[in-house]
């Protein structure tokens, strides 16, 4: 459901609970004898829920007068609660049904066009990390989250890649049924917007070197990415948790930072390891990255540093 609803329901329900406390002292003070105020609770309640088991009845004039006054209150409260969450479900059924549950993100945005069985999981993570998302794929929007901007169409269409809205996109990932779908969607993406940096996900190293062709800055397999991880944690046992604590972990955010912005151009790599805060991971120069481990590079105009910082560092960063 929406903000405005959710809040309406909570505004509905704190004012139902109050006239139900107010109701149980009002009642319990009015029956005779006295009544306990748990029992004047209990009362209220089922009043309220309309149970009315008849164990507890008002018996004298102004408790029957406040029993009318919850009955005239509570209940239509509670009702129009069920009424708002029944109704923003049911919206947002409707919504999702057409492609309508997210309206389309303001710049800058991530494009995700096609689907394979890593996309969801990728999904998840951009979501989690409040990154805006549109996704071009032709898949049933039942099985998309609520907050990515789903787009259903074939990835390999040119009409379909142009409602995405490429240009104003600030990165985009290609990925598909088949190395090919991925080939011709990257041709696509690349003729309405030729800037744009995209990461593509094949495994044939042929569609790999045509894709560079195009200026696809990253070319992986996600299967190639996985065995290499296990690979390596079999020559270091924790190679592999080194890994999960960078990537899962929601202590910290990866972020690739302008050198230029941050003044770190023409300084060796080792010295703004050594300045920065955050652990600065390696840099990226003409599109390649680079660990720095067997030399120490030189910074240049254009560089990026790729930097693991503490999540809360990063959000006062953007911030």
């Amino acid at each position: 459901m929406r903000t405005r609803q959710r809040t309406r329901i909570l505004l509905l329900l704190a004012a139902a609970a109050a006239c139900v406390l107010v109701g149980a002292v009002l009642f319990a003070h009015a029956q005779r004898p006295h009544l306990p105020f748990t029992t004047g609770l209990y009362w209220a309640i089922t009043t309220a829920t309309t149970v009315g088991y008849g164990d507890v009845t008002p018996d004298t004039g102004i408790s029957r007068v406040v029993a009318s006054g919850v009955m005239l209150t509570t209940i239509p409260l509670l009702a129009s609660v069920f009424a708002l969450a029944t109704g923003g479900y049911v919206a947002a059924g409707i919504r999702r049904i057409l492609s309508m549950h997210s309206p389309f993100p303001d710049p800058p945005y991530r494009v995700v066009i096609g689907m394979n069985p890593s996309v969801p999981a990728i999904l998840r993570e951009l979501v989690a990390a409040r990154v805006a998302v549109v996704l071009l794929a032709d898949v049933d929007p039942g099985g998309v989250p609520a907050e990515v901007h789903h787009i259903r169409g074939d990835p390999t269409d040119e009409a379909a890649i142009a409602k995405i809205r490429p240009a104003a996109a600030e990165q985009g990932m290609i990925t598909g049924g088949s190395d090919g779908d991925v080939l011709v969607s990257s041709v696509l993406v690349r003729k309405q917007a030729p800037k744009l940096p995209l990461v593509a996900l094949v495994s044939s190293p042929s569609v790999r070197e045509a894709l560079r062709d195009l200026g696809v800055q990253q070319t992986m397999s996600a299967h190639d990415l996985i065995a290499a991880t296990l690979a390596k944690s079999l020559e270091a046992p924790h190679a592999a948790d080194m890994v999960s604590e960078l990537v899962e972990s929601s202590r910290h955010k990866l972020a690739e930072l302008q050198a230029d912005a941050v003044g770190a151009v023409g300084k060796p790599l080792s010295a703004v390891r050594d300045e920065r805060a955050g652990l600065v991971l390696g840099v990226v120069h003409r599109g390649k990255f680079t660990l720095g481990l067997g030399d120490d590079p030189v910074i240049e105009a254009g560089d990026y540093l790729l930097v693991a910082e503490g999540a809360a560092a990063a959000a006062s960063a953007s911030g």
